[in-house]
Formats: C-alpha cells, structure tokens, sequence
C-alpha cells in the first residue's frame, strides 16, 4: 500500500542562496512522518505520524514546514480532500519493492488529487520511493513516464527511511517546488520554457537593456547581476557564461554582449539543469509573483496623499523619465514618432496612452510627442491618477533602474494648500485651472491654443480624439511650472467637487454671442462668488465683433463689481501659434492668490515707475492709481485750483520761500488726510 504526505509551506520570506544540507533537528524530524513498519520490523510504528511544524530557522529558505501525514487506515476520505485543498505540496510515497504501490500512483492518487484541485492552480507532486535499502536497482525507469505524462509532478526522489538516505533532500525539494515551481517556467512535453515565463523575461531584458541597443553589455550584465544577487560578475565569469552562449546558439552573443535569444537561452538552461531558483530569483526582483504576474504590492506600493494635497513628479523620477525618452528616441529629434513610442510601451501589457494624448500635450509640425509634451503627460497623469503613475512607473522598472525601494520614493506630496495660504508661498509645480463656459463659448479653443495650435489646426482634430485636458509648461517669475487646464462640461447644475476643486477658475465667453455671458456670470455667482479662488473672465474670438451682453451689466462692470480683473481678450484664430501671455497670467494668479494689499507708499515711491501687470485690479498699485482716478479726488483738486485762483496769488509772492512754505505744509495736511481716506477705503474693500 502506497503511503500518502501532504507537506503544507507557508511562504512567509525568500532568500537568494539554497542550500542542500538540512540542519540535524530537521532530519530528526522528519523521521517522524515516515512509516517504517517494512523497514524496521521490531518496532511498532503508528498508521499516522503527528502533524509536525518545522520552523524557519531550521530551513534553508527560511519559511516554516508544516508536515501532515495520512493514512488511509486511519481517516476518511473528506479528511484527505480537506488536507489537499490546504497543501502547497503534495508527496506520493511509494516502494521500490512492489510494483502495485507504484502502479496506484497514477492508477489512484494523481487522479484523486486532480478531481481536488483546481486545473489553474494545481499543486506540485513530488514522487518519493521509500526502502531503497532493500532493493539494488532504481526505480526511475519506471518513474520517468510517469513524470513525461504528468506536468504537475516536479521530481522524484530515492529514499530510505532506514539509514535517513535523500531524507533531507526530500524536504528540501517539496520547499523548492513551492518556492521555484517549474510548472510556469517550463513545458517538459516541448522542453522549452512557456510562453508567458519568455514573456516576463523579454520585458526584464529591455527594462534591463539601459542603451536601448538590443544587447547587454558588460556593464549592464554586471548592473543585473548587481540588482538580482547582490554580487557581481567576475570578469572570467562573465566570459565563461558568454562562451557557454555561444557555443548552443549562433546569434546568442553580438558585439560582445548578449542578446535577447541567449539571454532566454540561459535561464532555459537554468531551468534544465534544475536551477529554477536563479531564473526565479529574477523574475520576483522584477516584480513577478507565482503566476509570473506583476505584483500588486510591487506596481502599487503604499502612498498616501492627504486631502487637499497634491501628487507631483521629484527631480530623481523627472530624470528617470527622461533617461528613458533619450533611451528611445533614437533619431535625436527631441520628439518621439509613434514607433519610438510602441517601442517604449513594449514593456506594458498595454498602451497606456491613447490617441487623445496628442491633443492634450505639446506635439512637433509632424504631430509626435515632444520632450516637453512626454514630461506634461507624466505630470498629468500623475497629478490626477497617482496610483496609475506608480504602475507605469513599476512597468518601467523605476524602482530597480533608480535603485529606490518602491515607485512611490519617485512622488512628492504636496502639503495642504491652506498651509500655502498662511504661510503665502507655495513649492508645487504644478497648478490646476478649470474652464467653464457655455457651449460655442471657445474652450476647446482655448485649450488647444495652449499648446500651441491655432484654429487650422484645430479644424484638423477628430470629435474621437478630443481631449478634456490640455497642460504645458508656462514661466512665473523665471520659474518653469506647469498649468493643467481643465474643460468642464457646461451643465453646471451638476458640477461635482472635482470640477470645483482647482488653483484658479478661467470663465470663457464668446464676445460674439451676446447671450454667452450669462453662462459664465451664473456659474460664478453659484459656485465662486464667496469663494477663495481667484477667478478670470476670458473674452474669447475676439478677432470678430465684439457685441453688447445681454444681461443685468457689463462685463467690465460685473468684474468690478466683484473685484476680478477686467475681462481678457483671447483669440486663437492666428496666422502663427496663439499668444501664451494670458496663460503666464493664469498661472501667476493661481501660484500667488495672496497678492492682494500691503504698504501703499512701496508703491507709491519706490516703484513709482512700475506699471501693475497683474491686471488684477485689487493689488496696491492697482488701488493707488484708481484713488489717484477717482472722481472725489479730481473735484477735490479742481477745488484747490479755484481757491488759489481766486486769491490771486502774483508771480512775485510765488518766487519768496513764505509761500512755498505755506504750499509744503497744506500739501503735508493734504496727503495725511489722502492716506487717512485711503485706510478707510481699504477696510471698506
């Protein structure tokens, strides 16, 4: 009768080195499982061994064993399925001695194990023959078919529960099947590695190929080696592992480095050989699990981004992205074609950019992406997806190339933006504008007009490949940051908190249509009239006739009377690329929202000469110059002017020092009282 082990691993940890020598504690309990009632006669041994754990630092792969034993005279059969359905590993013992236990291996239990388990997940066999003392012969002759029939059995192992013969290599080969399986890696029936296993270590060889190039070198052979087994490669070693290349495969090795075919050839030896736990060292460095798929711990490692912060790129992560756009863009045309492209995207599962990506970022005269339009999307991407940024950063193997712990060491969180609101200055990068405006309003123009497109152009893009987000790079105070324009949908009876959420809200209208501002003016009396976030009104087209707004006021007038700065004249039917300058004003209200009031008299005389730019309408200049304008200071002017006239003052009283005296002093009472009038207005404001 064959005797039934089930042996249970908890995978709890994994380390690079094997090694073959158990420790004694391990034997000795081992011993324990195995029946010996034909080995040893005079001792009575139980149908049933005890459940045994093993514990880790007894291993050499450091995980805990846990050993059940079965016994057909002992349990039922709903036990045995029970205990299938829990193992990782499954041993069939059999005798070399007789022919029937070996027989029911494939007569009874691999049947009964396959009825039991699922056909996607089946659980390595390991066939082990006992009292190999008793016989002279092996019984791997016979094994062998078995072995060719059935790909879930791993290997088999020649014991002796006797003299404690292979004893510690059985374990040591039921952990190994569990912690380097073959099944994923190789098909015996074609004995050659399967598709998917070639598939992850295709993407690990150009992740790896840092030049692009289709070879690896000595430096990045050494770079792997580095990353994979924390060692080196010896310079004989490195010829040696090339000559044995060679000498299986014609184009295996090419100007000294080895290709893509000898690179699958090697791990296919490996796996041959019996060495599944370097080709599986491998693939779990790059992120592999058990079914030779990408982690989700690895794509997505844990990062948490508190409200009202934001997710941006760091230096370290901008360069990584950069070595891989120089990586690929092989003609030096800082653009990359859409072959170039697909070449990047070769170590995705899928092309994470879709057609509309090339009207949401900066593209060259012939349509592909530039550098700065490749570094906008990952920026975009980021911003509004971060967790999708981290799994194409995991695709690109950030982690294992910058030698970080995880993509998220590549994100900087920005701290919460009331915090840059007291302290009134900010470190972010990147800054959000959303756009309303009616239907025909221009906001799909003006989005377009960012990067670069003028209104031909426009006419050129297809309804399936129009893009609701438009971002680039503008300068503020010679810092490059970048803006992310935002097209809302113009229903605005059901915007949600996202289309609320940005650094600054740009309202467009079409100065043609004289109905089209009304949109814009109920949007913001709703949604941003008590607002803190600064708001601009665009009058776009304006290259056709400006028409009179049907509504209560103005433009003009509504912006003043809600302290926005004057409506901005934008139009993006140009003979060259539209003007930028309304975008670098965007951007400086949205990263400086804090600029509102401080001391009149550095304006007043220190920049006297200096004109405001903000065109905000509300910062101290702006002020100054409209209570210098306004009408009670002209009369009160016109005034003075007619008092002096009156008393007829002669050109001779002008010239003594009395009456410049006597000017001095009123023109002191005079600003005193202007200043005094101005604190009044400033609290009223």
């Amino acid at each position: 009768m064959a005797v039934f082990c089930i042996v249970t691993l908890f995978i709890l940890s994994n380390v690079n080195a094997l090694h073959t020598n158990f420790d004694v504690r391990l034997i000795m309990s081992s011993m324990l499982v195995y029946h010996f009632k034909h080995s040893l006669r005079s001792v009575f041994v139980p149908y049933r061994a005890e459940e045994i754990t093993i514990p880790a630092d007894v291993t050499p792969e450091r995980v805990p064993t846990h050993i059940v034993d079965y016994s057909e005279a002992e349990q039922t059969d709903e036990q045995l399925f029970q205990e299938i359905s829990k193992a990782n590993v499954i041993c069939i013992v059999y005798s070399v001695n007789n022919q029937k236990s070996i027989e029911k291996v494939t007569s009874h239990w691999i049947p009964l194990i396959t009825e039991n388990t699922d056909k996607d997940s089946r659980v390595p066999l390991i066939l082990v023959g006992n009292k190999s003392d008793l016989v002279e012969h092996s019984s791997m002759e016979t094994i062998l078919p078995i072995m060719n029939q059935y790909s879930e059995i791993e290997t088999c192992v020649e014991c002796s529960a006797k003299n404690l013969k292979n004893i510690s290599e059985l374990f040591y080969y039921a952990q190994k099947a569990v912690l380097h399986p073959t099944g994923p890696l190789y098909c015996p029936e074609k004995k050659d590695m399967k598709p998917v296993c070639a598939k992850a270590l295709t993407r690990i060889f150009k992740v790896s190929d840092l030049d692009n190039d289709g070879i690896l070198n000595d430096n990045e052979l050494n770079f792997f080696q580095r990353t994979c087994f924390n060692a080196p490669l010896e310079p004989q070693a490195l010829e040696d592992v090339k000559n044995v290349v060679r000498r299986n495969l014609i184009d295996g090795v090419c100007d000294n480095g080895l290709t893509l075919k000898g690179f699958l050839f090697l791990h296919t030896l490996f796996i041959q050989r019996g060495r599944h736990e370097t080709t599986w060292t491998v693939l779990r460095r790059f992120g592999y699990d058990d079914d030779l798929e990408l982690n989700q711990d690895y794509l997505f490692p844990l990062l948490k981004v508190p409200p009202n912060c934001t997710t941006e790129l760091n230096h370290n992560a901008s360069l990584f992205l950069q070595s891989i756009f120089d990586k690929h863009d092989k003609d030096r045309d800082s653009a990359l074609s859409p072959v170039e492209l697909g070449y990047l995207f070769e170590v995705f599962p899928y092309t994470p950019w879709g057609p509309d990506v090339y009207n949401t970022v900066c593209t060259n005269d012939q349509g592909w992406i530039t550098y700065q339009g490749y570094l906008s999307q990952w920026t975009l991407t980021t911003y509004l997806d971060v967790h999708r940024c981290l799994e194409y950063l995991g695709y690109l193997g950030y982690s294992i190339i910058a030698e970080q712990e995880s993509q998220a060491a590549g994100i900087i969180v920005t701290r919460d933006k009331k915090i840059d609101l007291q302290k009134k200055q900010t470190q972010r990068s990147v800054f959000r504008c959303n756009v309303f405006g009616d239907i025909s309003s221009g906001k799909s123009g003006f989005l377009q007009a960012f990067l670069g497109k003028n209104l031909t152009r426009q006419k050129t893009i297809k309804e399936e490949h129009r893009s609701y987000y438009a971002i680039s790079t503008t300068f503020v105070y010679g810092q490059e940051k970048f803006l992310l324009l935002h097209e809302v949908f113009p229903d605005f009876d059901y915007l949600t908190d996202a289309d609320l959420l940005c650094d600054i809200v740009c309202l467009v209208y079409d100065g043609n249509n004289p109905y089209s501002f009304e949109y814009c003016a109920n949007v913001f009396k709703q949604y941003f009239m008590d607002s803190k976030t600064p708001c601009m009104m665009i009058a776009a087209k304006s290259d056709l006739p400006e028409v009179k707004q049907i509504y209560g006021c103005s433009p003009l007038e509504f912006c003043r009377r809600h302290k926005m700065p004057p409506p901005q004249s934008f139009t993006c039917n140009t003979a060259a690329a539209p003007s930028r300058e309304i975008y670098a004003k965007l951007t400086t209200m949205a990263m400086h929202p804090y600029v509102f009031l401080t001391n009149v008299f550095v304006f007043l005389f220190v920049h006297a000469r200096l004109r405001c730019m903000c065109t905000c309408n509300r910062c101290t200049f702006c002020l100054c110059q409209n209570f210098l304008n306004s009408e009670l200071l002209q009369t009160v002017r016109a005034k003075v002017y007619a008092v002096v006239r009156r008393r007829h003052v002669s050109q001779a009283d002008m010239k003594t020092s009395t009456f410049w005296l006597r000017a001095s002093a009123g023109a002191a009472v005079f600003a005193l009282l202007g200043f005094a009038l101005y604190r009044v207005m400033l609290k009223t404001r």
